[in-house]
Formats: C-alpha cells, sequence, structure tokens
C-alpha cells in the first residue's frame, strides 16, 4: 500500500503515455463519441446490469463523513487511513485491456468488502416517475431530511445501497443519479430502493440546463466515486462548480478517481488517445486520468476549500500469471467555507 515509485518507474510511465498518445482520434470520431456518450453507457449496463460493480463498503473507512454517529472532526483529516485490504482472489487482476478491468471498472474491484451484496430485480428497468417538485418552494424530495447526501453517477446503485444499509440516521435522505436510463432503472428497481429515504434520477452534468431536484445550499455531501474522469476535460470545471452550488456551508465534495500513470492508462494503446491523458476504451466509455493539482485547481476554482488531496498508489500481486500491477488512485475532501462571523 502507498508503494513509492523509482524514477526509474515513472520515466517509463511517462515514456509509455507519450507513445499511446502519440497518434489522436480524429475530431469528427471525438465528436461522435461525446454525443453518443449516454448510448455507450446506457449499453454498458444493459450488458452487465449489476454484475460489474461490488459494493463499495470501504467507503465508511476512507470517508466517515458517510457513515451514521459522524464525527465533524473526522472532516479534518488531512491524510488517508487507507484502512481496506486488497481482495486476495486473482479474479480480474492482469485483464486490464482498453481502459477496463474486468469486474470493476472503474478500478476498486481489488478493495475488500465486507456485507452482503444486494439482489437486483432482472426485469425491464422501470422508468423514473414523472413529477415536477418545486426545490424553491421547498416542494422536493428529501426536504424534511437533516443530512442530504448526493451521489452522482451512481451506476447500479454500489456506492448507494452500502450508505442505506450502514447508515440508520433517520435524518439521512440520499439522492443518486446517472447519465443513463438504464442504470438508474437498476437502482429503482433494486428490492432495497426504499423512496422514503432515496431518490434516484437520470441527470447530464454537462447540461447547466438540466435541473438537480434539490435547491442548491441543500447538501452536506456530494460524492464522486470514478465519474469525473468521464467527462469531458473541458466540461469539468462547469461541473465542479455547478456542484458546489448545491452544498451547504460546510458540506463537502468527495472524489476517488484515475490518478496519472495508473495501470490502467498505460495500458491503453495507440489510437485511443482523445487529447491529453484522455483515452476512449473499446466499448464507447471515456476515461480521464489526474494529477492532484489539476484536481485542486478545479474544487478551488469552484470557491471550496482543500481538507484532503493525496495519491494512493498500490502495488497488486497477480500471483497465478506472475504479474505486478501499480494502481494510482487520487482521494480528495474539499469544503464550502462558512461564513465568516461578524467579528471575523
Amino acid at each position: 500500500d502507498n508503494v513509492e515509485w523509482s524514477e526509474e518507474q515513472e520515466a517509463n510511465a511517462r515514456s509509455k503515455v507519450q507513445e499511446n498518445s502519440s497518434q489522436l482520434l480524429p475530431q469528427d470520431k471525438q465528436e461522435e463519441y461525446e454525443v453518443n456518450a449516454n448510448r455507450y453507457w446506457d449499453d454498458f449496463y444493459k450488458i452487465h446490469e449489476n454484475g460489474f460493480f461490488k459494493d463499495r463498503h470501504w467507503l465508511f473507512t476512507e470517508f466517515p463523513e458517510l457513515a451514521p454517529n459522524r464525527n465533524p472532526s473526522q472532516n479534518e483529516v488531512s491524510g488517508c487511513k487507507c484502512g481496506y485490504k486488497e481482495e486476495s482472489s486473482n479474479e480480474g487482476l492482469g485483464s486490464c485491456e482498453n481502459g477496463h478491468c474486468s469486474l470493476e471498472t472503474r478500478a476498486e474491484n481489488q478493495l475488500n468488502v465486507v456485507g452482503s451484496t444486494s439482489e437486483f430485480c432482472t426485469q425491464q428497468p422501470a422508468h423514473q416517475e414523472h413529477r415536477e417538485p418545486n426545490p424553491s418552494a421547498g416542494d422536493y424530495p428529501g426536504s424534511s431530511a437533516t443530512y442530504r447526501i448526493l451521489e452522482v453517477g451512481c451506476g447500479a446503485g454500489n456506492t448507494v445501497f452500502p450508505i442505506l444499509q450502514t447508515n440508520n440516521d433517520p435524518g439521512l435522505f440520499v439522492y443518486c443519479c446517472d447519465f443513463s436510463t438504464v442504470a438508474v432503472g437498476l437502482v429503482q428497481t433494486n428490492a432495497e430502493y426504499d423512496s422514503s429515504r432515496c431518490f434516484a434520477f437520470v441527470h447530464d452534468l454537462c447540461n447547466d440546463q438540466s435541473p438537480f431536484p434539490m435547491p442548491e445550499g441543500s447538501l452536506d455531501i456530494v460524492i464522486l466515486i470514478f465519474v469525473l474522469s468521464a467527462i469531458l476535460p473541458e466540461k469539468m470545471q462547469c461541473v465542479v462548480t455547478r456542484l458546489s452550488r448545491l452544498l451547504k456551508p460546510g458540506g463537502m465534495i468527495l472524489l476517488r478517481d484515475y490518478g496519472r500513470y495508473d495501470l490502467a492508462q498505460l495500458r491503453f494503446k495507440k489510437g485511443q488517445c482523445l487529447s491529453d491523458n484522455f483515452y476512449v476504451r473499446g466499448d464507447g466509455t471515456r476515461v480521464y486520468f489526474f494529477t492532484q493539482d489539476e484536481l485542486d485547481d478545479l474544487f478551488t476554482t469552484a470557491g471550496l476549500e482543500k481538507i484532503q488531496n493525496l495519491v494512493d498508489r498500490r502495488l497488486q500481486v497477480n500471483r497465478g500469471k506472475q504479474m505486478t500491477m501499480y494502481r494510482v488512485w487520487i482521494q480528495c475532501k474539499y469544503r464550502k467555507p462558512l461564513p465568516l462571523s461578524p467579528e471575523e
């Protein structure tokens, strides 16, 4: 865990990225991937349903803000506890190709999972109920809650349901949204979905005309887990700024995402690079690989203050295939400043 890289290893990684990014996709193909982004993710969830991701019970070690009996002082942690273990199973390790790691596209399948996995219905996903809440008038799902969490890019619910199962705070309400209507359907048809504690909805983060069901300044936590990296880089700042407006003063954005020179980036082939450190996978979904400074710029430009911004480098060993693999993730916590007191 948290392995140090030698100068030679970093130089080799930099060389591989220079090689696989030396040939960019034509602009018309890049535009096609942007225009059809929702279709590629819908296809992904139609194929895999809930079988691709594992429930993220490590969330409560890395992000205690999501657990019951929250201790406000925990928000001040500046280092990573990294208290989860990696799976001893070799399944999926060493089979990362075209930016995908088998069983867990977002590279978390190697994290230890405890507890039971939710069972998803295999019936046709139900369409979201069409209702027109009026957040500005206080008429919106979760309006009576005292602690509100939004997960962006919820997929099949592998973050939402562990939170609902673990956190029995009666004042908790969890919102979750995804670009993919198929993914949201999987959440809504899950036997664990409780509309009195959760509201799942389809949302395009990149469309600033697409309204949220809750008003600005109403959320305590926004979760971004391997989501920001799927967005066109030039649209990231707008997305982060929009999300920051939803936070209460003192509210936080929690992020975990791909770091520069992660195994998945090094395994891309020529012809899959869209722009610097931004690639398209074989199934049409896209991924960006961040540095700490890039993420810090995005969040501080949106008016948030840094609580945590760290690189988590891990060495994974597939003993069956006698392979070693280096993963690089970045974990961040950024907070909306509290208003200054009159004395200040």
